[in-house]
C-alpha cells in the first residue's frame, strides 16, 4: 500500500481583485511602542493553515462511502477483527474528505478514510492536495493515521501557480519536499537519510533545498495509539510484488476480512506555520468574511501591499521594495517624505 503524495500549494493570487484592508497601526507590533517613526520587523501568528482548507482527494473514488456501503475492518493483535461500516448516509458512519481539516476533539472524533482492498486490490496511489491560497511560512506537516500507515508516501510543496506580473516565467511544478519510504532506495531511487550533509564529489557538502528520504514512519506497526498490527502480509518475501504472486493472492482471499482491514485512514492533517507578510503585517485574513477558502491576503504596514506585502505603495518607491528584517524594517518611503522629529 502506498499512499501516494501530499501536495502543498502557495498559491501566489497576483490577478485577483482585492480591497486590501489596511489598519492605521495603532498598538502594532510593527511600531516600536507604537511610534510610527519606529517601524520594526513584525509577523503573524503561528497556527494551523490548513484547519477547515478543502482537501482534493484522487482518485475521487478512493474515499469511502460513495455511492455504496463498503465494510470495514480494524487490525488487531489476533485473528479476530472488529468490523464497521463506511457510508455517507449515516453521519456517524461517513469519512469524508473534509474531516482531514475540521476541528478534531475528544468529543468530535472524525476521519476521513478509502475503499478497502477488497474494493481495489491493487489499490491506485492517493494524493491529497491543498491550496493555501497564498504564501507560508511552514514549519512541520503531520499526517495522524488512524489505520496502519502507508509504506511509502512524499510531500511535495509549490511555491507558487501564477507568474509574478514582472515575471513571465512559466508556472512552477511541483517540487519534492520529503520522501517516506521502508524501500527508499527501490521506491525513490534514494538512499535511507536524514541528513542534509552527503558527499558529492568526494566533499562532503550541505544540500538545504535536498529532499531527503528516511524510512521513519513508514513501519506497518504500531497501529495509531501505540496498538502492534496484525498483518497477513508483513515479514513474507513476497509482500512487495503481491499482484505478482499467486500464493500470496490465494493466502490472503481465503478470508475476505484480510482485505477488508487494509484501508487508508488518516484522523488529522496539520500543517504548522504563519501566513508570509514578509516582515511588513501580524494579521491575515480572508477575503470573504467567514469562508476559509477565500484568499488569504495580509494586512500590510510599513507602506506596503499586496496579499504578502510584497510591494511597496503607489510613490513609495524613494528605495526598492525588501523583506523586513530583525536588524531593518525596510518601511517603503515617498520620494520626497522628511525625516523624523529628533526625539
Amino acid at each position: 500500500m502506498r499512499l501516494k503524495a501530499l501536495w502543498i500549494s502557495p498559491l501566489f493570487l497576483s490577478c485577483i481583485i482585492v480591497d486590501y484592508v489596511k489598519t492605521d497601526g495603532t498598538g502594532s507590533p510593527c511600531y516600536e511602542d507604537g511610534d510610527f517613526s519606529k517601524p520594526q520587523k513584525c509577523m503573524p501568528a503561528f497556527k494551523n493553515v490548513v484547519l477547515q482548507k478543502k482537501v482534493h482527494v484522487s482518485p475521487e473514488y478512493i474515499t469511502c462511502g460513495q455511492g455504496r456501503v463498503i465494510e470495514y475492518c480494524i487490525q488487531t493483535h489476533g485473528i479476530d477483527r472488529e468490523c464497521n461500516f463506511c457510508d455517507n448516509s449515516v453521519p456517524s458512519n461517513k469519512h469524508p474528505p473534509q474531516f482531514l481539516t475540521d476541528v478534531d476533539t475528544d468529543f468530535n472524533r472524525t476521519w476521513w478514510q478509502s475503499v478497502t482492498m477488497l474494493e481495489d486490490v491493487h489499490m491506485a496511489d492517493v494524493n491529497l492536495t491543498v491550496n493555501l491560497g497564498k504564501a507560508y511560512d511552514i514549519t512541520y506537516v503531520r499526517l495522524k493515521f488512524k489505520s496502519l500507515r502507508p509504506d511509502s508516501f512524499s510531500i511535495y510543496k509549490k511555491n507558487r501557480v501564477q507568474p509574478k506580473l514582472e515575471d513571465p516565467e512559466p508556472n512552477e511544478g511541483w517540487i519534492p519536499w520529503q520522501y517516506y519510504s521502508n524501500t527508499c532506495r527501490d521506491t525513490y531511487k534514494l538512499t535511507d537519510s536524514t541528513s542534509i550533509i552527503q558527499p558529492r564529489d568526494g566533499v562532503m557538502k550541505i544540500n538545504e533545498d535536498r529532499a531527503l528520504c528516511t524510512s521513519e514512519f513508514s513501519d506497518m506497526t504500531p497501529l495509531t495509539g501505540g496498538n502492534v498490527a496484525f498483518s497477513t502480509l508483513e515479514g513474507r518475501p513476497s509482500a512487495y510484488n503481491y499482484e505478482y504472486s499467486p500464493e500470496l493472492q490465494d493466502l490472503v482471499f481465503q478470508d475476505p476480512k484480510v482485505l477488508r482491514s487494509y484501508y487508508y485512514a488518516v484522523t488529522d492533517f496539520t500543517v504548522g506555520g504563519r501566513c508570509q507578510c514578509n516582515g511588513h503585517a501580524t494579521h491575515c485574513i480572508n477575503t470573504i468574511e467567514d469562508d476559509p477558502q477565500s484568499p488569504t491576503v495580509c494586512l500590510c504596514q510599513h507602506q506596503t501591499e499586496g496579499p504578502n506585502c510584497d510591494s511597496c505603495l503607489p510613490d513609495h518607491w524613494d528605495r526598492p521594495w525588501r523583506r523586513a528584517t530583525s536588524d531593518n524594517a525596510n518601511e517603503c518611503k515617498r520620494k520626497y517624505d522628511p525625516p523624523p522629529p529628533n526625539t
